[in-house]
């Protein structure tokens, strides 16, 4: 079990905190022979598997690395286009390890963002008056929780599915920023948060929750 990152979005839908706690590696490297038997494709700057399953490499998984030496979006370590140089028979036999690309500040930024506009969809949506808005989203390899503060602020977690205790560490989350944000004079409302002490304190706190699963008194 683990949590893997979170998220603090302010009322605007602007990501003013996000923290990578536990990044589960799923890279699998392969040497292929020509023809390769996956169909690759360019995507946001990125060389994707298009078509084709085989061996832990998935639909969606990025080339991340040729011959051992890391690529820079389309592009090889020598600057070299990847599906030109896939493309060549010289090239064979190939060492090609895949993987899910790691998201750029900007990419978490418009995330933030989208999960802001789906959550004011979801409240007005609901068949009921007064809804909260998306409070759990679960998938097969992952739950995203969420908790809003009655002035708008979300907390998110993204955790295993088997995870216990998120409900009790989102609130735990909102006591550390009301403790080390809210309570810091140099810190304004809305901003991005970087406070050493909020840091430290919720490093402890997913720690926790993943040893123990919720939270007593006095935690």
């Amino acid at each position: 079990m683990a949590i893997f990152s979170v998220y603090v979005v302010n009322k605007a839908g602007g990501l003013i905190y996000q923290l990578d706690h536990y990044a589960p590696r799923a890279d699998t490297e392969k040497t292929f022979s020509f023809p390769l038997d996956l169909v690759l494709r360019p995507h946001d700057e990125r060389v994707v598997v298009a078509f084709g399953q085989r061996d832990g490499i998935r639909v969606g998984h990025a080339v991340l690395a040729i011959n051992g030496a890391e690529v820079n979006g389309r592009f090889t370590a020598d600057g070299k286009d990847v599906l030109e140089f896939l493309g060549n028979p010289a090239n064979y036999p190939v060492s090609i390890r895949f993987g899910r690309h790691r998201l750029s500040s900007n990419e978490k930024l418009m995330l933030a963002s989208m999960f802001h506009s789906l959550f004011a969809i979801g409240s007005q949506l609901s068949p009921e008056v007064g809804s909260s808005g998306i409070e759990m989203l679960e998938t097969d390899t992952f739950k995203l929780h969420c908790f809003q503060t009655l002035t708008g602020i979300k907390f998110v977690v993204l955790a295993d599915p088997r995870q216990a205790g998120i409900d009790a560490l989102l609130r735990k989350i909102y006591e550390i920023y009301s403790d080390f944000a809210l309570k810091n004079p140099f810190y304004s409302l809305e901003m991005p948060i970087r406070c050493e002490l909020f840091d430290q304190n919720l490093k402890l706190a997913l720690e926790v929750a993943e040893k123990a699963g919720p939270f007593g008194p006095g935690s």
